[in-house]
């Protein structure tokens, strides 16, 4: 698989892809927030709790506002992992499958043990965040594809048949490896969807969504990038549903002005690429990212998953100045999103400065070290 550390970054280029890099992570983990204390209501149970607009503004969910869910704690473990697979490269070991299923077993210790677990050196910085810790109404299918130590691989899936959209919305840090070939970053979401969602559409549609954000991420226009997304699905045996859930969300932008029934219509019965196509339409039609991420959690299906896609969109798209300053000055952790959209910033275009067979950064290798 490709990398981006023969890369050569000037100033303004390591600047813009931060930006995006940081919109990416808080714009998923807006969107996640913002659609979680309607996630499952139908659209006229949430216009009576929220007025006839519906949701138009963050609500408490688990005790307060801002709060994130399972999707942006998964989400953060990717770019763990997408981090430690380059720093773990240095050993001749690479295979970032590997390096991604094992930070999604962190998480899942977060989902079973109390707090952080001093003993575990290897764990990195991450999860030792106390924070991510509190249980958040994560589905069956990522329990039980992260239960043991056995990993889903696209010859033996975990969950065979498993339609949800949860594999997508934690495959938006893949699109993030700039550097790498697109086909790359398809096969790796594929890959690492099989560790908890069986279902090929699950997994090609997190395939779709990473190279949708990998070409917002190169800087290039919404449509293209589902355009590219489109070909790069095409020869893959059993594409069908997924392109055909992309091309409806284009045909839908052409069809009037935007509305609750035509999300409803596009999220479908909640299948990840339902909801990809939902978020894909209203990053396409929103005014901007506020009015995108309210078109997406106003509809009867699983709000959280859809605005978090759509949040990934418009954060690779835009970049973090785009976002939303009231609601990123109440988003649950806030300082470690940043923190990790960053050092995962300096890590893709400063790793041999990091770590290497000639450098070796003790501070970064106590974040993120080689073992497990």
């Amino acid at each position: 698989m490709g990398t981006t550390s023969g890369a050569v970054w000037g100033r303004e280029e390591q600047q813009d892809f931060r930006s995006r890099v940081r919109g990416t992570l808080l714009g998923l983990a807006l969107g996640d927030a913002l659609g979680a204390p309607v996630d499952g209501l139908a659209l006229d149970a949430i216009q009576e709790a929220h007025g006839p607009e519906g949701v138009a503004d963050l609500a408490p969910a688990y005790g307060r506002r801002g709060a994130v869910t399972h999707l942006t704690q998964l989400t953060m473990f990717s770019v763990d992992g997408l981090i430690r697979a380059q720093v773990r490269r240095d050993a001749g070991a690479w295979h970032p499958p590997t390096d991604l299923h094992r930070a999604y077993l962190r998480w899942a210790a977060t989902q079973r043990d109390w707090g952080p677990d001093e003993r575990r050196a290897d764990d990195g910085w991450l999860a030792r965040e106390e924070w991510l810790y509190a249980r958040r109404d994560a589905p069956r299918a990522l329990l039980l594809g992260f239960a043991d130590e056995t990993m889903g691989t696209l010859e033996a899936p975990k969950n065979p048949g498993e339609p949800g959209p949860e594999a997508a919305v934690r495959s938006a840090p893949f699109g993030l490896l700039v550097g790498w070939e697109p086909q790359l970053v398809v096969q790796l979401a594929v890959e690492c969807a099989a560790q908890t969602h069986g279902g090929p559409a699950a997994g090609l549609a997190a395939g779709a969504y990473a190279v949708i954000v990998h070409a917002l991420a190169r800087a290039d226009g919404l449509d293209g990038a589902v355009q590219k997304a489109l070909a790069l699905l095409a020869p893959r045996p059993g594409h069908q549903p997924v392109s055909d859930a992309l091309q409806r969300a284009l045909g839908a932008v052409r069809q009037g002005m935007p509305s609750p029934a035509r999300v409803e219509e596009l999220a479908g019965d909640g299948t990840a690429e339902s909801l990809l196509a939902a978020a894909v339409y209203c990053a396409l039609v929103g005014e901007d990212v506020r009015h995108g991420l309210c078109l997406a959690v106003n509809q009867s299906g699983p709000s959280a998953a859809a605005g978090a896609l759509a949040g990934g969109l418009l954060g690779a798209l835009h970049g973090e100045t785009a976002l939303p300053p009231s609601w990123l000055a109440e988003l649950e952790g806030r300082p470690t999103l940043l923190v990790l959209a960053d050092d995962f910033a300096m890590e893709m275009t400063q790793g041999p400065a990091l770590h290497g067979p000639a450098v070796s950064a003790p501070g970064w290798l106590a974040r993120y070290p080689r073992g497990a």
